[in-house]
């Protein structure tokens, strides 16, 4: 069974980082896509960032150049670094992993960037 566990959300001052992890068990991700979304009441949940098996990247325009993403394929886990964070990037922040054709998703970490 497959499951996934994101961890390391908070609160946060503006222009401040956070380092978000998703753990993920029941298989190894070495050649699984990941990817990181965000969502806000009332709206669709968003792309932020993925990375696929071979390391290739992509991100959303409103992080790029703040937002990185990276994989540990040892310990089976994704990461989303987010720097210079605004109040803007405020929201619930899901991991997916695509396994055989099928997403799989995390329960959700709340960020919130406020003074």
């Amino acid at each position: 069974q497959v499951q996934l566990v994101e961890s390391g959300g908070g609160l946060v001052q503006p222009g401040g980082s956070l380092r978000l992890s998703c753990t993920t068990s029941g298989t190894n991700i070495r050649s699984v896509a990941m990817a990181w979304y965000r969502q806000v009441p009332e709206k669709e949940r968003e792309f932020v960032a993925g990375i696929i098996s071979g390391g290739n990247t992509k991100y959303a325009d409103s992080v790029q150049g703040r937002f990185t993403i990276s994989r540990d394929n040892v310990k089976n886990t994704a990461y989303l670094q987010m720097n210079s964070l605004k109040p803007e990037d405020t929201a619930v922040y899901y991991c997916k992993a695509d396994i055989r054709g099928g997403d799989y998703w995390g329960q959700g970490t709340q960020v919130t960037v406020s003074s």
